[in-house]
Parts: C-alpha cells; sequence; structure tokens
C-alpha cells in the first residue's frame, strides 16, 4: 500500500498540493473511460481524434447507469458545451467512489495528512471532468480561482493520460498560505476585502501545470489557487474529482481562520514536531 513519506507531506504543506503517480487501479480506469464513451455526446468518436476537438454544441445526454441502479434520464449530470463534458452521475456508483477514495491507499495517505478515522466516508464523488481539445482558438491567460463550498482536501485523478499543455491541473504554488486568509471563516465561502486584490496578484505569478499518465492523482488544499488548463493538446483530458471534508467539518466551517491554518491537519502537526 502506498504512503506519503515526511519529505511528501511537508511538500504539501509549504506547496499546498501533491502529485503521486500510478495510483488508482488499471481496470477500474478502463470501466470509467468505457463507461464516458457510452454516454458520449453524439459528433464525438472514440475512434476518430479528429471529432473530439471542440467547441461542442450544448449537451444534455441520454444516462445510462447499469448495475444495481437503474435509471433513464435526459441531462441530470450528463452535460456539455463548448469544451467542457461532465458525467457527473456516474459519481455514485461504488466501484468510481473506491477507484478514486475508497482506494486503500488513497484512503491511507489521506488519513495520514487529516487524521485516522478522522475523514467523512464518502458516497460518491463529482464524476468524471473531460475538457476537449480547443484546436487553434485564441489562447486566453489562465485565470485563478478558489472553491466556494467547504471541504478539506481535494483530489484529482486522471483515468487518461494528460500530456503537457492537454488541460490538465493547474495550480499556483503556496497561494494556500494567502488565500486561507482571504476568508472570513475556514471553510465558508465569504471573501474578505483582501480577496480580489490577491486573484489579481497570484493572476501575475508562475503556476505549475499537473500533467501526468492515467493512474496519477493530485492532492490540493482546499484554498488553493487552481483551474483547469487550457487543452491544446489532441486527447481529451479525463478527470475524476473528489472533496475529502473531515467528520467535524459543519460545526468548525463558519470558525474564523486559525493563527496556526494547520490546527485541524493531525498529519501536518505530527509532521512537523517530527521534524523539528
Amino acid at each position: 500500500m502506498m504512503k506519503l513519506s515526511s519529505e511528501e507531506i511537508n511538500f504539501f504543506k509549504e506547496e499546498g498540493y501533491l502529485i503521486k503517480r500510478k495510483v488508482m487501479d488499471e481496470s477500474l480506469m478502463a470501466k470509467a473511460r468505457d463507461r464516458l464513451w457510452d454516454n458520449k455526446p453524439a459528433e464525438l468518436d472514440r475512434n476518430k481524434p479528429e471529432t473530439w476537438v471542440g467547441p461542442i454544441k450544448a449537451y444534455k445526454g441520454k444516462i445510462d447507469v447499469k448495475g444495481d441502479k437503474s435509471r433513464d434520464s435526459i441531462g441530470k449530470g450528463n452535460e456539455g458545451q463548448n469544451f467542457r463534458w461532465q458525467f457527473r452521475s456516474i459519481g455514485d456508483e461504488d466501484w468510481i467512489v473506491r477507484m478514486l477514495a475508497t482506494d486503500p491507499s488513497i484512503w491511507g495517505m489521506t488519513e495520514q495528512i487529516l487524521g485516522v478515522k478522522e475523514v467523512q466516508i464518502p458516497d460518491r464523488v463529482r464524476g468524471i471532468y473531460c475538457t476537449l481539445p480547443e484546436g487553434d482558438i485564441p489562447l486566453e491567460p489562465h485565470r485563478c480561482h478558489t472553491d466556494a463550498h467547504a471541504f478539506h482536501l481535494g483530489i484529482v485523478g486522471y483515468i487518461d493520460d494528460v500530456p503537457p499543455n492537454g488541460g490538465g491541473f493547474i495550480v499556483w504554488p503556496k497561494s494556500h498560505r494567502t488565500f486561507y486568509y482571504a476568508y472570513q471563516s475556514q471553510h465558508g465561502n465569504d471573501h474578505a476585502d483582501q480577496y480580489d486584490e490577491c486573484i489579481e496578484k497570484f493572476n501575475e505569478l508562475p503556476y505549475v501545470e499537473c500533467h501526468g499518465e492515467a493512474g496519477d492523482i493530485v492532492f490540493w488544499h482546499h484554498r488553493l489557487a487552481h483551474t483547469a488548463g487550457h487543452n491544446r493538446a489532441q486527447v481529451i483530458r479525463k478527470a475524476v474529482l473528489y472533496d475529502f471534508r473531515k467528520v467535524d467539518l459543519e460545526e468548525k466551517t463558519e470558525e474564523p481562520p486559525c493563527e496556526n491554518m494547520w490546527r485541524d491537519w493531525p498529519g501536518i502537526r505530527e509532521n512537523e514536531a517530527v521534524n523539528r
């Protein structure tokens, strides 16, 4: 079972993100790719990469959910437009939750950071988020944001290879240290006065594009500035996403930011103590 080293935990603390290679189960990733293509927009052909280039017209797809949970609906949790395609309805199936969130290695590494038996057990993940190739449209600058919903630790997993400039998850290293204090609460969506100024500041700073291969995952702090990268490659970027939450999140969401932003992160604090 894969574990985090002391150096990796410290990297996450300092930089706000961490990439781990070849973590997710290959057979489950293949199943995820198959299910995605089974529910594709009509103009995309799995065997014809030339059809993958966006934009696509507004898409609300018929969902064929296989297995014990049979549903048949139009557009609920499977939709896209322009260069985005999001297949969310699949997110509550046990196998995809196991692939991304409760895989023993991923769950173990999460507990190394957030604390053993302190993490809510997930019943769904966000789903499969795709970014289509952009072709030769004019390239816009990347602009960062932080997420509005309450959680602790984000994870992005690639179910297919994501080459450089292929729409990978983009992060602004160390920005979590600034944005944690650019809110009026620990986890709420209540920007402090300096938030917009911080956004503009980080938009001018270097970012890191997290490209990689199928099975790679990215852990990231909930206040880290990030965005989805532009896809200038010839492949569809296919990623699964989830947000880990501690069991006491609800009661602590509206608390003001702590002087020590790692107060509720036992693994970070224990690693600090070991390395003093």
